[in-house]
């Protein structure tokens, strides 16, 4: 059984070393164990430092790209590699290599698909107050959408069986966490999660600004994610609401009718009830296009998942 770690890496020539020293060299169950950096562009020495420190392969992209894709190019490339298991870490030496052992087990013992690497963010605030607060609130919202409980949704550290792996097709450009959650609950895998340690921070994310910019990429991201996949579901409900609303006034005017209280006053009611009635089925109709888009996807991931299977494809970047 072959695990393949991969470390997605932008301008990490000062931290990489760091991460590779806890990385595992042996694993038990697990015959051999590579290590693949994804250099997303970096203008410094990222990719000589990791030939430096024992990486099995770089791959290296022209420009950066962004986290999700160079994700994406990882898993693809660790599939070439012939991992059995792929488990995903920062270059910052956020989590603790150690833990990779208790990441594979699950896999391992066909007990799941996916594992997240649960950081406990909530214990000891190790986040901050404010970010470890909008971490774990952000978890139980992708938790209700993908219907399963996640603590972490955001943690990066996690292991994926080949065949999660295949399944997975990252669309967003910000960050995979949360669409690849999204995605197993849609495709029925099992995800778990375990407890792992941390280090003291390096340095300071690079993936977003401030807690206000992190707030919009991620419901940004949620949206798009989640009406890709349920479109149907949202626009129904949406458009139902607007119109049982303006059944509501067309009835509110036909009580005041009846009852000769004052009828014409309360042409209004008429008025938004037309307006909420035709919006409402509009937007319904949006539903049924959405649930023919949504269907058009799903056959397309499992084209692309038979064609990942069986084939290499094109690479977008440079074997180091």
């Amino acid at each position: 059984m072959k695990l393949v770690i991969q470390i997605p890496c932008l301008n990490e020539e000062k931290t990489l070393p760091e991460t590779m020293k806890g990385i595992p060299g042996n694993i038990d169950g697990i015959d051999s164990v590579e290590v693949l950096v994804i250099d997303d562009g970096s203008s410094d020495g990222t990719s000589r430092a990791a030939k430096e420190n024992g990486v099995t392969r770089v791959i290296r992209f022209n420009k950066t790209v962004g986290l999700a894709r160079a994700f994406k190019a990882g898993i693809e490339e660790a599939l070439r590699m012939g991992a059995d298991i792929i488990v995903n870490t920062d270059a910052d030496n956020q989590y603790d290599g150690a833990c990779i052992r208790d990441l594979v087990k699950p896999i391992m013992g066909k007990k799941a698909d996916i594992v997240i690497g649960n950081r406990e963010i909530l214990k000891g605030m190790k986040h901050g107050i404010t970010k470890s607060v909008l971490q774990s609130f952000g978890s139980c919202i992708v938790s209700k959408l993908a219907g399963i409980k996640i603590n972490d949704a955001t943690s990066g550290f996690r292991a994926f069986s080949r065949e999660s792996a295949l399944c997975l097709n990252i669309s967003t450009d910000f960050s995979y966490t949360l669409e690849s959650i999204i995605q197993a609950g849609e495709k029925g895998l099992v995800v778990s999660e375990v407890p792992v340690k941390t280090n003291r921070s390096m340095r300071k994310s690079r993936l977003f600004r401030n807690n206000l910019h992190y707030i919009k990429r991620s419901v940004g991201t949620l949206v798009k994610v989640y009406v890709a996949y349920e479109g149907f579901r949202i626009f129904l409900a949406s458009g139902t609401v607007l119109f049982l609303s303006g059944v509501a006034f067309v009835f509110r005017y036909l009580y005041f009718y009846a009852f000769n209280l004052n009828p014409n006053g309360h042409i209004q009611s008429l008025i938004m009830a037309s307006i909420l009635i035709t919006v409402g089925i509009l937007i319904m109709v949006l539903g049924l296009l959405a649930e023919l888009i949504c269907s058009t996807r799903r056959v397309v991931d499992d084209i692309l998942t038979k064609i990942k299977t069986g084939s290499d494809g094109k690479r977008p970047f440079n074997n180091i």
